[in-house]
C-alpha cells in the first residue's frame, strides 16, 4: 500500500456525539509504502464525565482527563496532522462521526472519505469468526500493539489490519488497493464483491 494513509481511533465517553457525549482520546497512525511512517496519540478534556463502565473498558478516568490538554488544542493539531491525508478507520461510521462532530466544535470539516476495515474484512474476510478487530488480528496473526481499547494501540491494529487487506486484494484478485477503491468495495454487497473486483483493472 504505497499511498499514505491515516488511520484514526478515538475513546469517548459514549457512542453518540454530542454536549453530554465526547471523545476522550485519538490515536492517529500514518501509513506510507506499506509501514507505518508516524503517530500522534493524546488523551483529551472536553469536559465531559467518564461513565465507570467506560473508564473500566478505557482504562481512562475522569482524573486522567483533567489533567489532559483541551479537547480543541487536541483536535486542532490532529487535524493539521491528518491535512488532507485519505482517512480509514475501524468501524468508521463510529470514528468519522466524531472526527466530524469534534472538527465542527472548530468550525472545520474534513475534505477526504473515510474506508473502513470493518466493512472491507467483511467483504474480503468472510471466513474470519467474526469482525471485531481483536478478533481479526488474532486470526490473522497480526502484530499485538498494546492495551485494546486504547486509541493509538486499536489505530496500530486497524493500520496492521489494513496492511493484511491490501495483500490481500493484491495476491487473491490482482487489484492494487488505492483508497478511492476500498471506499467503492466497503459498498459492494458480499455477494457481488468477486464480479466487482474481477472488473476491476490491476
Amino acid at each position: 500500500m504505497k499511498q499514505r494513509l491515516a488511520v484514526i481511533d478515538f475513546e469517548t465517553t459514549g457512542i453518540t456525539p454530542g454536549p453530554g457525549c465526547r471523545a476522550t482520546e485519538i490515536g492517529i497512525v500514518l501509513l506510507e509504502g506499506g509501514q507505518i511512517v508516524d503517530r500522534y496519540q493524546s488523551l483529551m478534556n472536553a469536559g465531559v464525565r467518564v461513565p465507570a463502565m467506560i473508564e473500566q473498558l478505557t482504562g481512562i478516568s475522569n482524573a486522567m482527563l483533567r489533567s489532559a490538554p483541551p479537547v480543541a488544542q487536541v483536535m486542532r493539531e490532529a487535524a493539521d496532522f491528518v491535512g488532507s491525508t485519505p482517512l480509514v478507520a475501524h468501524n468508521a461510521s463510529f470514528d468519522s462521526k466524531f472526527w466530524d462532530y469534534e472538527l465542527a466544535q472548530l468550525g472545520r470539516s474534513r475534505p477526504q472519505a473515510f474506508a473502513c476495515t470493518l466493512l472491507l474484512s467483511r467483504r474480503l474476510l468472510p471466513q474470519a469468526p467474526d469482525h471485531k478487530l481483536g478478533t481479526l488480528t488474532r486470526w490473522a496473526g497480526l502484530p499485538a500493539t498494546g492495551r485494546a481499547h486504547r486509541a493509538l494501540a486499536d489505530a496500530e491494529m486497524a493500520a496492521n489490519l489494513l496492511l493484511h487487506l491490501g495483500s490481500t486484494l493484491r495476491q487473491r484478485h490482482g487489484v492494487a488497493p488505492a483508497h478511492e477503491l476500498l471506499c467503492k468495495l466497503q459498498k459492494v454487497p458480499a455477494a457481488k464483491v468477486a464480479q466487482f473486483l474481477s472488473a476491476t483493472p490491476a
